[in-house]
């Protein structure tokens, strides 16, 4: 409990007292769109004034000519404790009510001019009642955090050039206590139990979660989002969630929350036509409609919905110590016409389709969040080729430490389709992504988004019969890990799901008993440690200086040869094999630079990974081709539908 001294004047005699947290200037701020703290202000906070306890609220309301606090403390009576609204023309309402305690059900009860009466659930509340209920709950965000010894050396693990591996988590459905009731879930203390340590035995760098912040409809998985500044309760209470993020911490895990900043649905409790008025979203449907959502976009050109959204970033890094978020739909935030077809939108005052206000909020976002916590990463869903979305702002950039590579995602796939007779006449859907990798920090995804609405998972994805999709698809995950960037993998990827995702039950953990899934699951693990282990997996993997090709010069057998480069010595550059037929190459030679005798070190067709286990390099022989100039010549064996990897010893 905090106690709050001011120099004020308190209606003892009410059952509000007129009371408030604000500053002149940090309301000016609010509204000018740069108060980065509104959490500390707005919503519920349980102090003490003048020696009595009780609960301070504020609310945005501008258009409201009453609002009251309603909940179970006053038998939801709708005048009784009406809230004092600011002289300075802000629009906030605000307003100390004694007496009440942590735990109390509320909410807003508003009139406006045209006597609309509208009962809305609190924007900045931290905790919200179970879903189908809608009330917000008055609560507080103690918590004695044990992850010091993180906090203080996460910037090393959240380097552009340090390795960095996410595994993509919707915490519904990623394992169940009960897989017969689709309701049923796993608490945030028991993923403690479950999922951190699942992360840790395979060597993930970080898990991202599926938004996380309160949304009312669980077939939205959490991008249509009400409670910017609440933890679902679905799965416990604010707390628990951060004994979840601190438990991730204590194991060197980072956590990136996935952050939806474009839209919010129109639910009638809820943002959207929050005091009769256009409050969070724009007035005109051309700007403030979302036709692909059927949702509402942000008025991005109001100071206090950027306060509110930016806050909202804030909130989650300062609060609940995020590592890093993920901002979804970024192309349909700074994008006028994304999703519209002629005559559904209005060009900006330059006659182009980029929306002014949403860029700017879009790097003032970015340089708050790297400002205030330089140890973190932003990482952006941007899905056209919208120029510097990675770059720093005084480079004309958008500001995001990285951004989803969907090009690379879409040609991967179509490349891995094919069946691999074919596969030769396009090697340059393989290859084109290192034309346009170093145009920005590039993260490679397979998410959530790929094994949904009649995609098919990533298994059957893959050509051929069974023992040919599972060496395909640990093809596809050796090219993933060993290409430069950032990578992620949806839950149930890592061991062959051979289900689509369905958000409603648990992913297929009874195929593990089955050694195929079991290989699939090994292989991930090593690739993980791969990454891990050797500097020249990561460290220049936003750099030209740290890629090679080597051989693309045998499309006809489908082989093809890169190197991994670090900046320390050649001694340390790992040399990729990739075979992308099922034929077996025996003595294959590959001209490499440089004196060293050659190890592998990883081999996609281990028995243990469920390959023939037959072709592997025990020895690998190396011949003179030009002593002078230190070219010489690896004979290696490569085995069918397979990579490996081989470093100098």
């Amino acid at each position: 409990m905090s106690t709050y001294e001011k120099d004020f004047f308190i209606h003892t005699d009410q059952n509000v007292w007129n009371y408030s947290l604000f500053t002149d200037e940090e309301v000016r701020n609010f509204q000018a769109g740069t108060n980065y703290h509104i959490y500390q202000l707005f919503g519920n906070h349980t102090i003490e004034v003048n020696g009595t306890e009780g609960v301070y609220f504020a609310v945005w309301a501008p258009y409201a000519t009453t609002v009251s606090v309603i909940g179970r403390f006053n038998d939801w009576d709708k005048v009784s404790h009406q809230l004092v609204v600011r002289k300075d023309g802000s629009g906030i309402w605000e307003g100390f009510i004694p007496h009440i305690e942590k735990g109390t059900l509320y909410k807003y009860f508003i009139v406006n001019p045209k006597n609309e009466q509208l009962e809305k659930s609190d924007p900045l509340a931290n905790y919200w009642e179970p879903r189908p209920s809608t009330n917000t709950i008055t609560w507080d965000l103690n918590y004695k955090w044990k992850d010091g010894k993180w906090m203080n050396k996460r910037a090393k693990y959240n380097s552009l050039k340090s390795p960095y591996s996410l595994y993509e988590v919707h915490l519904g459905s990623w394992m169940r206590p009960d897989k017969n009731n689709e309701t049923a879930y796993n608490s945030y203390q028991q993923m403690i139990e479950l999922l951190v340590p699942y992360v840790k035995k395979m060597g993930f760098t970080h898990v991202e979660l599926m938004p996380v912040m309160e949304f009312p409809f669980d077939g939205s998985w959490g991008y249509q989002g009400l409670g910017y500044f609440a933890p679902t309760s679905r799965f416990g209470t604010p707390q628990d969630f951060m004994a979840l993020v601190d438990a991730f911490h204590q194991e060197d895990i980072g956590v990136i929350l996935d952050w939806v900043p474009s839209h919010f649905p129109g639910d009638d409790y809820g943002l959207y036509n929050f005091d009769g008025s256009h409050v969070y979203e724009y007035e005109d449907l051309r700007k403030g409609f979302h036709p692909d959502w059927n949702s509402f976009i942000f008025n991005y050109g109001r100071g206090e919905v950027r306060s509110f959204l930016i806050s909202s970033a804030r909130f989650w890094c300062d609060v609940f110590h995020a590592d890093g978020l993920r901002v979804d739909a970024v192309s349909s935030i700074i994008k006028l016409d994304y999703s519209r077809d002629e005559g559904e939108w209005e060009p900006n005052k330059f006659g182009g389709s980029g929306n002014i206000e949403a860029i700017q909020f879009v790097k003032d976002l970015n340089e708050m969040l790297f400002r205030d916590f330089p140890d973190i990463q932003t990482i952006a869903e941007e899905s056209t080729d919208w120029p510097g979305v990675s770059r720093p702002l005084y480079n004309e950039g958008l500001g995001f430490g990285m951004k989803w590579m969907m090009g690379w995602m879409h040609d991967t796939l179509d490349y891995f389709e094919i069946d691999p007779i074919d596969r030769k006449y396009e090697q340059n859907k393989f290859t084109f992504s290192m034309m346009y990798f170093y145009d920005e920090n590039f993260m490679l995804p397979l998410s959530h988004d790929e094994v949904v609405h009649g995609k098919s998972p990533m298994l059957y994805k893959m050509p051929g019969d069974e023992w040919k999709k599972f060496a395909n698809l640990r093809l596809l995950y050796t090219y993933m890990f060993t290409h430069p960037g950032g990578k992620l993998l949806f839950m149930g990827n890592e061991f062959a799901s051979t289900s689509e995702w369905n958000y409603k039950s648990e992913l297929p953990w009874e195929l593990l008993q089955y050694e195929p899934h079991q290989g699939m699951q090994n292989c991930v693990k090593d690739l993980n440690a791969l990454l891990r282990s050797y500097p020249a997996m990561h460290e220049e993997q936003f750099s030209p200086d740290g890629f090679e090709w080597i051989d693309l010069e045998h499309r006809d057998e489908s082989v093809m040869v890169y190197m991994r480069k670090t900046a320390r010595s050649p001694k340390d550059d790992i040399l990729v094999v990739l075979n992308m037929t099922p034929v077996v190459r025996w003595n294959w030679s590959i001209q490499v630079t440089g004196k060293g005798n050659w190890k592998e070190i990883f081999n996609g067709d281990l028995a243990e990974y469920h390959g023939t286990g037959d072709i592997y390099n025990p020895k690998i022989k190396t011949n003179v081709e030009d002593k002078e100039h230190e070219m010489y010549s690896i004979e290696v064996h490569l085995p069918p539908l397979a990579g490996i990897v081989l470093v100098r010893q």
